[in-house]
């Protein structure tokens, strides 16, 4: 599977939350993930949840070509938090 980003946010995401999108490629290994439409503007952008070094982690990105555009990493709020939980236990 192939990843892209801006390596510039990328860079500003692992400074400021100390997460960086090297890993986030790892959530779409075939671990459990909470994935869901996270609209804006015309693109398609996702939600995806998963668990990472035992925190759930929200990836956002869209699909580009053959690729997945990481567009920002986060930890994951309460509600996705319950969402994951609530279809993988």
């Amino acid at each position: 599977m192939e990843f892209e980003w801006f390596e510039s946010k990328r860079l500003a995401v692992l400074n400021d939350r100390r997460l960086d999108f090297l890993d986030a490629r790892r959530l779409f290994d075939g671990r459990p993930l909470y994935t869901a439409p996270s609209p804006r503007g015309t693109e398609q952008r996702w939600i995806s949840i998963g668990e990472h070094e035992g925190e759930l982690i929200a990836v956002i990105w869209t699909q580009r070509g053959t690729a997945i555009r990481i567009i920002t990493m986060r930890r994951a709020r309460n509600e996705e938090k319950r969402r994951y939980r609530a279809l993988h236990g």
